[in-house]
């Protein structure tokens, strides 16, 4: 085997997110329109690390991975004193738009997975004029919860294998081997009580229903994609809230679970490499900077 060097670039960068201050780290490749990848709860932006290299992609888009404060390299804020983790709607939301604030992303696309799924959904709602596209994968207004989140932040468990038991169901059952487990690895390294915090957002202060008819695809384009396989927001959840949704575009994708950009990236690429297309022809008509 040859050595490769990826065109990946990874940095940090210092802004305030709701007065305090972050160090965020994030990663970038390509060139283009500005896509934001907002990775899972109690994961990082490694699972977007496939799409980053992908040339095909790259080439018209300069791909954005960030990870979220607590979540991968990045530091909880500066002055944090160490109280109990917990997104929220109102956190998470200022968090993805003051990192594309402080990048100089001018009306970047959005694409979120699960907990960054459910995020895109309120981008639409309530800042929606401020991105060219959003892309919600395994996204729905609500998902009634499944799971114990007390398992995953105790003394006397070891929390990351809890996590990563947690999710390992989601994937498809003929995903690549090395790509589950590389899926899981992320969910084995979360800090201690992050995956619960999250959890706060997705299960209890992210609840949509009864918002997501206000969304105007008319002012942004909306795209939702689900896994057939996913059974924690299930085709028929995702379904449901497009349904409430005038124009949005929904897709059920074969053989593909919860984590489609990392459980099986060569499947995954079928689905979003028209969708993208599809948004570069739109700023082809519309163009706007980043």
């Amino acid at each position: 085997m040859s050595a490769v060097i990826e065109p990946i670039l990874g940095r940090y960068l210092r802004c305030e997110i709701e007065g305090r201050p972050h160090r965020i780290y994030f990663e970038e490749a390509g060139a283009g329109i500005p896509l934001v990848c907002l990775h899972t709860a109690g994961s990082d932006a490694r699972q977007w690390r496939h799409l980053l290299v992908d040339d095909g992609i790259t080439q018209q888009f300069r791909v954005i991975a960030f990870d979220l404060p607590f979540h991968g390299k990045s530091n909880p804020p500066e002055d944090w004193e160490g109280d109990e983790y917990r997104l929220t709607t109102k956190t998470y939301t200022a968090t993805i738009r003051a990192v594309c604030a402080a990048l100089g992303l001018d009306r970047p696309v959005v694409m979120g997975c699960s907990i960054g799924g459910r995020i895109v959904l309120n981008l639409a709602i309530d800042h929606a004029a401020e991105f060219s596209a959003l892309i919600g994968l395994e996204a729905a207004d609500f998902q009634q919860p499944w799971y114990d989140t007390t398992w995953l932040n105790r003394p006397d468990v070891h929390g990351g294998e809890a996590c990563a038991a947690l999710v390992s169901g989601l994937m498809s059952p003929d995903v690549p081997p090395a790509r589950r487990q590389e899926t899981l690895w992320h969910y084995k390294q979360s800090g201690p009580g992050v995956f619960k915090g999250d959890l706060y957002f997705y299960r209890v202060d992210g609840d949509l229903r009864g918002r997501t008819s206000a969304i105007d695809t008319g002012l942004c384009p909306l795209f939702l994609l689900t896994g057939e396989y996913d059974y924690s927001c299930a085709p028929e959840d995702t379904l449901r809230t497009a349904a409430s949704i005038a124009g949005a575009k929904v897709t059920v994708m074969e053989r593909l679970g919860h984590f489609p950009m990392s459980e099986n990236p060569d499947q995954f690429r079928r689905y979003i490499a028209p969708i993208l297309e599809e948004i570069r022809a739109l700023h082809q008509k519309t163009p706007t900077g980043g």
